[in-house]
């Protein structure tokens, strides 16, 4: 028979948490980027996005670029927030990844399959720094605790 330290579970569990806020972050990150390069082609009123007609959230494309700009200059502010592990961080990626939800689903006529590639990363974003407990959070620099 096995026992299992009750240290080992609080670990792993505390292992997993810190890896899914990693990946959020980098998510959120890389989001951010395609977000600036999507708003820098609107902005310059590239050929790559379509305009359809009588659309009820048409908005000029230099508009929806400097959403996509904003939206994607914070979101890639903001990771760096995740990686430090910080509680404002958490609150301000839930956010942000909301409104990009938001902005891609009202920009979905303009270029739908990245839309729908975006609002489901974002939605994963949304999870990974909710699912995570204050508790189970990493501390990045933490000092050894001794046993």
């Amino acid at each position: 028979m096995t026992t299992t330290h009750p240290d080992s579970a609080r670990t792993s569990l505390r292992e997993w948490a810190t890896g899914v806020t990693v990946f959020a972050a980098i998510m959120l990150m890389l989001g951010g980027i395609l977000d600036i390069m999507r708003g820098i082609a609107e902005i310059a009123e590239d050929d790559v996005f379509v305009s359809t007609r009588n659309y009820v959230f048409a908005f000029d494309l230099t508009a929806w670029g400097w959403i996509h700009l904003t939206l994607g200059v914070i979101a890639f502010a903001v990771s760096f927030g995740l990686f430090m592990g910080s509680t404002w961080a958490r609150v301000l990626g839930v956010i942000i990844a909301g409104l990009v939800i938001i902005a891609h689903f009202l920009s979905l006529p303009y270029f739908p399959l990245w839309s729908i590639i975006m609002i489901t990363v974002s939605g994963f974003i949304i999870w990974a720094l909710c699912a995570m407990r204050k508790d189970d959070a990493f501390v990045p620099f933490e000092s050894p605790r001794s046993m």
